[in-house]
């Protein structure tokens, strides 16, 4: 008979060290695996179960190592790290290589008329509002109202539209990299308003903080403009050289989704999801209330959101 599976394996945090971007870039590879978005509901059940029984302290039968971590990640793709909540599927960050490769493809490919620009922003702008409503951080509940607001952020680019040919490629990535900086904060203004749940070390909850999700929102906003670069500002290049060619008449360029693949989890990466800072740098009185509760606390821990 097998040994029974180790009760001491903390899958509260990622398998691997999130102390080095390796280890980040091993763990955000597979919570953005696409192929967990063709899950089904059961299976995703199924992977709760194991982890919240494991959590609990009842071990499934035969379970290993490997599964239970197999399950570890499959829970983290498809169930809010806050909530608990099971998330709505094209919000998900396992959804964003296909999502991406779609409207990213259709802003790079019709891009010459204003029309068509303003129309692929609103959709690329409406996929944005799902993917930041779906991975806020915190468990505090959003307005219909923040959610519209959001959403009709308007795009400055008719003026754009009498650029060069070249130029005029990169468009769709400076609206994208714009609406990132404006879109990103109006989802999450809830957040900057009243500030998102600060742990210490042990995860016990010691308050919100609004200095927690401004620093939060800015790591990312430059993840998701960094998402962009490979697959919008680099391919536009490439396509300008190529476009009067035979093959790439026939054969859509693919280069994009290649970068997406890679360019989803490293851009993730950048920066641990469960991000720290110091108590001196949060509000004064909520440092006040963390040095009588707790003062040998020095830094706090936030999830920073996706």
């Amino acid at each position: 008979m097998s040994a029974e599976l180790s009760r001491n394996i903390n899958i509260k945090e990622p398998r691997w060290d999130q102390g080095t971007f390796m280890g980040r870039a091993q763990h955000f590879f597979m919570v953005t695996d696409p192929r967990t978005v063709l899950l089904s509901s059961e299976s995703l059940d199924e992977a709760r179960v194991i982890v919240e029984n494991y959590r609990a302290g009842i071990v499934k039968p035969g379970l290993t190592e490997d599964e239970l971590w197999k399950a570890k990640y499959v829970y983290d793709s498809a169930f809010h790290p806050d909530t608990g909540e099971k998330m709505f599927v094209i919000g998900r960050m396992s959804a964003q290589v296909p999502m991406n490769m779609s409207i990213t493809g259709c802003m790079l490919t019709f891009y010459r008329t204003t029309p068509a620009v303003v129309f692929w922003q609103w959709v690329n702008q409406s996929f944005n509002a799902v993917v930041n409503y779906t991975n806020r951080s915190g468990d505090a509940p959003m307005t219909v109202k923040e959610n519209l607001v959001s959403k009709c952020v308007p795009d400055s680019v008719r003026s754009l539209q009498r650029l060069p040919p070249i130029a005029s490629r990169f468009v769709p990535f400076a609206a994208v990299a714009a609406a990132n900086c404006i879109n990103i904060p109006f989802m999450r203004q809830r957040e900057l308003k009243y500030g998102i749940p600060v742990t210490d070390e042990n995860g016990n909850r010691l308050g919100e903080s609004a200095n927690a999700a401004k620093q939060a929102i800015i790591q990312v906003v430059v993840s998701r403009i960094g998402m962009a670069v490979p697959a919008m500002a680099i391919p536009p290049v490439i396509m300008n050289a190529l476009e009067k060619r035979a093959f790439m008449k026939v054969n859509p360029p693919l280069s994009f989704v290649f970068s997406l693949v890679f360019a989803t989890p490293l851009c993730c990466a950048l920066f641990p999801q469960k991000s720290s800072m110091s108590v001196s740098g949060l509000e004064a009185d909520l440092q006040e209330r963390i040095r009588k509760a707790s003062p040998e606390t020095t830094k706090v821990y936030f999830n920073k959101g996706l």
